[in-house]
């Protein structure tokens, strides 16, 4: 079985795709972004979610095609070109339109979010699902719960699915992710780690950029290397990381 693979039961398909290795290999900013991107399906039904599309759209199309599965949906995690395609830098960042043109499928994004993915891809209103958090989306027998996590953005939300959690650019193996931007709430980010770390300390996170040299790791190694779970209180958290 490929590395990008996941051992499942059998039928829980899920795949990691790394940019600039896996997909987009001649794009220099998506090699130097360093975005992951996700199928979550189900192997019986041949039916597959796909995680955060930017970049080479068609070839992670084509991958999913090359595994016998076929897209019907995709799971934003938040609006940011890097994960859903727009502008960014300067540079033209394929994504969610450009999907759109080869297939149509609904976008599933958190309310809070779908309104500035609108705004950044060009994508029409009517083609983004709004959801709040602990719903859940199936694709074929497999439910995936979407776990709202604020704080890099206002509608940011984590996938859950069979003790694995797409954690976008929420929580990263070492670190998470910015607060000082446009939308960005440091206190939210903090309420939002707090919650992810109540989940069993088993879950393996799968984070939305490979900034560690590990691309997967349990949320009990995550929790004993990555600082952003060492300040004790949220007034010291703010202290360190809210500036």
């Amino acid at each position: 079985m490929p590395e990008d693979r996941v051992p499942a039961d059998e039928r829980l398909y899920f795949r990691q795709m790394l940019s600039g290795r896996d997909f987009a290999a001649a794009d220099q900013l998506a090699v130097q972004m360093v975005n992951f991107s996700y199928l979550i399906g189900d192997r019986q039904t041949r039916e597959a979610l796909l995680v955060d599309p930017a970049y080479g759209v068609d070839e992670l199309l084509d991958k999913a095609a090359a595994d016998g599965m076929e897209v019907v949906g995709v799971l934003a995690t938040h609006h940011h070109p890097d994960h859903v395609g727009g502008s960014m830098m300067g540079y033209a960042i394929e994504g969610l339109a450009d999907l759109l043109t080869r297939k149509s499928v609904p976008i599933h994004a958190h309310r809070a979010e779908a309104p500035l993915i609108t705004q950044v891809t060009g994508v029409d209103p009517g083609d983004v699902v709004s959801h709040d958090s602990g719903d859940k989306v199936a694709v074929g027998a497999i439910d995936v719960e979407l776990i709202h996590t604020p704080g890099h953005t206002p509608g940011s939300q984590c996938f859950l699915v069979d003790g694995m959690l797409v954690a976008g650019d929420t929580l990263f193996l070492e670190g998470c992710g910015r607060t000082d931007l446009p939308g960005s709430n440091a206190a939210d980010m903090y309420d939002s780690l707090q919650r992810l770390a109540s989940l069993p300390e088993a879950t393996v996170i799968y984070p939305g950029h490979r900034y560690s040299v590990q691309s997967a790791a349990t949320l009990g190694a995550v929790k004993e290397i990555n600082t952003v779970f060492k300040p004790p209180t949220k007034e010291a958290w703010l202290s360190v990381f809210g500036r």
